[in-house]
């Protein structure tokens, strides 16, 4: 039997994806726009936010009232009003808002690398997933670890049941429900009752 060797010179190119475009990686992602996460001020911040989040989840089992104080560090908004259970996993924490007297269970997933704002009085069931990264379909941009995110948005008095997960883009409106477990791909309308993977809307409220 013939072994063929395949020499480095002979491996496929890596096509230069962001030729004359003079932004960093970090700047692309803040734009939503395809990068790498290689960017030195990218793997800053999420070093700032492993250790904020770890140092919020020991806050959290001596005082959990003042380890709010630690989590409004981590995140871009806390309201004074809201309050969050450990643990939490972030992508940054930068990027997050969570509104007036909105509670979150534990075992959030928060993953911020695009905006993900939480409105007023919502319930955040534990376990839920807010998930804004995106990667690409066709397999040779993912194999060069491309990726991108795009914004997810929770309206005010909503409530997640416990495991849900919020896919990229998604903007659920103010008063609905999604029922515990359900995966929601596309936007919820306010005032209506969501459930199953894909989400449904099973009613309005």
């Amino acid at each position: 039997m013939r072994t063929i060797v395949l020499m480095a010179d002979d491996a496929p190119a890596t096509p230069d994806y962001f030729a004359g475009d003079p932004r960093t990686h970090h700047e692309r992602m803040l734009a939503g726009d395809l990068y790498v996460s290689d960017d030195p001020a990218i793997v800053e911040a999420q070093a700032r936010a492993v250790q904020l989040a770890a140092r919020f989840r020991d806050a959290y089992d001596r005082d959990p009232m003042a380890s709010q104080a630690v989590l409004r560090e981590l995140f871009g908004e806390l309201d004074e009003t809201a309050f969050v259970r450990a643990p939490v996993h972030v992508d940054y924490g930068t990027y997050i808002s969570v509104g007036a007297r909105t509670f979150v269970n534990m075992g959030l997933t928060a993953l911020d690398v695009a905006p993900i704002r939480i409105g007023a009085d919502c319930q955040i069931g534990p376990h839920v997933q807010l998930l804004t990264p995106t990667h690409p379909v066709e397999p040779q941009p993912r194999r060069d670890k491309l990726e991108a995110a795009r914004p997810i948005t929770i309206e005010d008095n909503v409530w997640l049941g416990g495991g849900v997960i919020v896919c990229p883009g998604v903007t659920i409106g103010e008063n609905s429900v999604i029922g515990a477990g359900a995966v929601v791909t596309r936007d919820v309308p306010p005032n209506s009752l969501a459930v199953g993977n894909p989400a449904r809307v099973v009613r309005t409220i």
